[in-house]
């Protein structure tokens, strides 16, 4: 997608969030979503928050061309669900916050919602978890539990924030605190590695190291 593409995307989805979701007046509830840095009055912050997930599609078409049965932990609104090339009905999420579930629901009826324990290992083409692993502590299980549910050919894309001073400084300007956040994608990757492979490695914006994105698939195959 291009920038004039993604710009319009960001307008339309952000109007689409602010009207049917009071972030500012429930704020703490949404808090963890996502949804406040979306909808961001910041427009650099609110960009950054959309880059995320440009680039995680990206990053998944280029390693392993769509279109694919996706499974997307920690989805929050399912903003995701709109940019992987998938057919509707081959969008799967996780999402434990109720919140956004129902949001998520009701704006893709055909996505279907799963648990880790309901959703079939070795199904997936892509597994995404976008901002959504430094939020557990448990993270080296998860990771070994997402791992399982990938096809062959499948991958996993990672992505998450860096919680170096940058970007700390970025997060207390944006107005955001961040106790919810017991890891940095560093740990995450590295506790993927002991039993994945990377294939990719990116950032969202270019000489600011604020995320990071990565994507792995099985150490004894490439993704197709």
């Amino acid at each position: 997608m291009n920038l004039a593409r993604q710009i319009g995307h960001i307008r339309g989805r952000r109007a689409a969030l602010r009207r049917a979701i009071d972030v500012a007046g429930d704020f703490a509830a949404w808090e963890e979503s996502c949804v406040p840095s979306y909808c961001h009055p910041n427009p650099l912050a609110a960009y950054v928050s959309w880059t995320r997930l440009f680039r995680a599609a990206a990053l998944a078409e280029s390693c392993r061309p769509g279109p694919g049965r996706v499974l997307d932990f920690g989805a929050s609104v399912g903003e995701l669900g709109r940019l992987v090339p998938a057919p509707p009905a081959a969008y799967e999420f996780v999402e434990q916050d109720e919140g956004p579930a129902r949001y998520l629901a009701a704006e893709l009826p055909e996505a279907l919602r799963r648990t880790l324990d309901s959703a079939p290992d070795g199904a997936y083409d892509w597994v995404f978890a976008v901002d959504a692993l430094e939020h557990n502590e448990d993270y080296p299980a998860l990771l070994r539990r997402l791992a399982a549910k990938l096809a062959p050919g499948g991958i996993l894309v990672l992505s998450g924030p860096t919680e170096n001073a940058l970007y700390r400084l970025g997060r207390r300007i944006a107005g955001f605190e961040g106790h919810y956040h017991v890891t940095t994608i560093y740990d995450i990757e590295a506790a993927a590695a002991r039993h994945l492979r990377r294939r990719a490695r990116a950032t969202i914006l270019p000489l600011l190291p604020l995320f990071r994105l990565s994507v792995w698939s099985r150490p004894d195959e490439a993704p197709r």
